[in-house]
């Protein structure tokens, strides 16, 4: 009887550590699905293919972002129900014929469909990666691991989008405007059929019904009430945010508007996803030359301000390049900054319901602003960044975060 235990104790932990298998397929299905290639053509896929005014490609951006808010909590009711695997599975295969619907016809109307169906895709992926990652360490009894596999995920994202956006650039070049968006079936494809390879790893807890929106707005939002320092946090967040999401969207309409060729525009985007890891791989050394915290922030903010300014009023490509990669580097890694922070101000045990409600703010304010930026955009791009950019300079003014908001632990 006794000499069975030790066969018995390692067969259960070789059947442990076939959880961690799933880290490199979750590496890779993380890199494969946001390997977006119309990133690479953005803007002009919309505008010359789509044959859209500037405001209704932030219309359309505003539908994705309210979609999102609305899915965020439904879908995640099938990752924990049904697991996380097959969230992943599903949201791939949506994501597949999401592309398709895109491209089926030139018009706002099958955008929209299509936007409808990838909000469905991306909150289908949202958490559920990590949350298997995570739940595979522990399985295999190496839980400490996840310090550093959570951060190489978002190192293949970053990768995904990289090497995604450069791809896109040969494929707008050797098949139009059209095929970046229709050849990212491919890449979905391969994040559904690798999804259903993935061991759905015990999460050691039963399985609980996620909040209503009803029950994450009011305690996310009686929180919210209740602590002046998140108050300020999410305000300041959600308000700088929204106004830098225009480069995002506006920076390659300025440029093909100063001649930039449209085949080129992958590698201006390219050189911003670098520019933003060297900002965040590098803050702790950035807080040091301010001084403090809080002065990089608003450095930042007014960095990217004056930077989004130069965008608008800039006609050589040798300052037009770097404003746009500045205010790429300046303004959105700010997010990762405050997310953190954000932490340190709510208990454990709300966490999850606070974070909810802090992203449903930032989400609301992209989708309240677009059609604003869009409106100016159609009649000048020149005067909706420097608008945009003023706005930014002087949100730093009436900021209220204090040193003591940001070294607290």
């Amino acid at each position: 009887m006794t000499s069975s235990a030790p066969d018995i104790t390692a067969q259960s932990r070789v059947a442990d550590t076939r959880y961690l298998g799933n880290l490199w397929k979750l590496y890779a299905i993380r890199g494969l699905f946001w390997a977006h290639f119309w990133s690479a053509v953005l803007t002009p896929f919309f505008t010359d293919w789509g044959h859209l005014k500037l405001s209704q490609v932030m219309y359309l951006n505003s539908w994705f972002m309210f979609c999102s808010f609305l899915l965020e909590v439904p879908t995640g009711v099938v990752a924990d129900f049904f697991g996380r695997k097959i969230s992943l599975a599903l949201g791939g295969a949506i994501a597949c014929l999401g592309v398709l619907v895109y491209t089926s016809a030139p018009n706002i109307y099958s955008f929209a469909a299509g936007e409808f169906l990838l909000a469905i895709a991306f909150t289908l992926h949202s958490g559920a990666d990590e949350a298997l990652a995570f739940d595979s360490l522990k399985a295999a009894g190496q839980s400490g691991r996840a310090a550093s596999v959570l951060p190489r995920m978002e190192a293949f994202k970053l990768g995904g989008i990289q090497l995604g956006t450069l791809m896109g650039m040969g494929l707008a070049a050797y098949g139009g405007l059209v095929w970046p968006m229709r050849a990212y079936a491919l890449p979905a494809l391969l994040v559904t059929g690798l999804s259903f390879t993935l061991r759905e790893a015990p999460s050691g807890e039963p399985r609980a019904t996620r909040q209503n929106y009803l029950g994450v707005l009011k305690s996310g939002a009686k929180y919210f009430i209740s602590h002046p320092i998140i108050r300020l946090f999410t305000l300041e967040l959600a308000i700088t945010n929204a106004l830098a999401w225009a480069i995002i969207w506006l920076y390659q309409p300025v440029l093909t508007q100063r001649g930039f060729p449209v085949i080129a525009l992958g590698w201006v985007h390219a050189a911003a996803c670098l520019g933003q890891i060297g900002f965040l791989s590098h803050v702790g050394r950035l807080e040091r030359w301010c001084g403090s915290r809080r002065r990089l922030l608003i450095g930042a903010t007014i960095g990217a301000g004056l930077a989004m300014m130069l965008v608008g009023m800039a006609n050589s490509w040798w300052i037009l390049i770097p404003a746009i990669l500045a205010a790429f580097a300046l303004s959105l890694p700010r997010v990762a900054i405050y997310g953190a922070q954000l932490n340190v101000f709510i208990p454990s045990e709300q966490r999850a319901t606070v974070l909810s409600f802090v992203s449903m703010c930032r989400t609301l304010a992209i989708v309240m602003l677009n059609p604003l930026t869009g409106w100016g955009a159609d009649r000048s791009l020149t005067w909706t960044f420097v608008v945009l950019g003023t706005l930014l300079c002087l949100a730093t003014v009436f900021s209220r975060i204090e040193e003591r908001h940001l070294t607290a632990t």
